[in-house]
């Protein structure tokens, strides 16, 4: 399929257009083409698939066993993560659920950190940009940040830093149904459309800037700026990161290139994490229910961890 897509590209941009092969607009052009429809394509298929998963897993029932299963509950929190779309904001309301029905705070972390960091979203595109390796990687990598800041985060004795009116919050429960296989399917369907609804116009804006970067930015600059940074590169960029509010669709198509370019893997990948995971709207938010030395060593944990990440990668590529 990725080679029709990559024949279809050719004809565009050198058939049609007649655009000369190696200039810069037709090498930012064919990218463009090219990653769009090979992204989007991953994309419905990969949100599908795990949209499917998600429906054995509604959230009541995900309260349930997290409060239950404490001895696991941060691997399951994290793969809970996986399975949800969210951005840092926005994983917000659901780690106050989870506080809220007493699920270890370990486990809320844990989720807080997953959900923007690996889920569906991210998963796609890393895998239609830098290949099912990286992909593995970054999941095993990330779920192990995200287990890691719960499982430190829990041995600070949290509950005194989280403002008192988060435990008595209400928010209810919903009745679980049993799906039929034609509701899985629908509701991954649903899915599908509901979140690339939302995400499409950034991926596109991604791809584009990805694009120029292919096309126009010199390969010898972007190794002479990742030669000067050295071994400070990694954590420059996950400091960079945190002002960059986005989500993986944000900013994934924009590494791909600089990756190409000579960006270390490493680098660039914690620059993701960093900007997924680590923001400043999110602390602003986090500020509203919890004190800032739980935000800082919340904020702290997680960045150490990203970068110990970042290394990691770069030692393996």
């Amino acid at each position: 399929m990725f080679k029709l897509y990559e024949l279809l590209a050719d004809y565009l941009v050198y058939g049609l257009l007649g655009l000369e092969k190696g200039s810069h607009p037709a090498s930012a052009l064919h990218f463009f083409v090219y990653d769009t429809l090979k992204i989007f394509t991953l994309l419905v298929l990969v949100i599908f698939f795990i949209s499917f998963l998600r429906s054995y897993f509604p959230l009541e029932k995900t309260r349930r066993v997290l409060s239950k299963h404490r001895a696991i509950s941060l691997p399951l929190a994290g793969f809970l993560g996986v399975l949800t779309p969210f951005c840092s904001c926005s994983a917000v309301p659901m780690f106050i659920g989870f506080v809220e029905a007493g699920i270890p705070l370990g486990a809320a972390f844990t989720f807080l950190v997953a959900s923007p960091m690996v889920n569906e979203i991210a998963i796609g595109l890393l895998l239609s940009i830098l290949g099912l390796r990286v992909t593995l990687l970054y999941i095993a990598f990330g779920m192990l940040v995200a287990i890691v800041a719960g499982f430190l985060i829990e041995r600070f004795n949290p509950r005194e830093l989280i403002e008192s009116y988060v435990f008595e919050l209400k928010l209810g429960e919903t009745r679980e149904k049993e799906l039929s296989l034609e509701e899985r399917v629908d509701f991954s369907l649903s899915n599908v459309r509901e979140i690339l609804g939302k995400v499409w116009m950034y991926i596109v804006v991604a791809i584009g800037i990805g694009a120029f970067l292919h096309g126009y930015v010199p390969q010898n600059l972007v190794e002479s700026v990742s030669r000067e940074a050295g071994i400070f590169g990694v954590p420059l960029v996950v400091l960079l990161g945190i002002p960059l509010y986005s989500n993986a669709a944000g900013v994934l198509p924009v590494i791909q290139p600089l990756i190409e370019k000579g960006i270390p893997v490493g680098t660039a990948l914690a620059l993701m994490m960093s900007v997924t995971a680590l923001s400043f709207p999110e602390f602003v938010i986090l500020k509203q229910i919890m004190k800032v030395r739980l935000i800082a060593i919340f904020a702290g944990i997680v960045g150490i961890s990203i970068i110990a990440v970042g290394y990691l990668f770069n030692l393996i590529y």
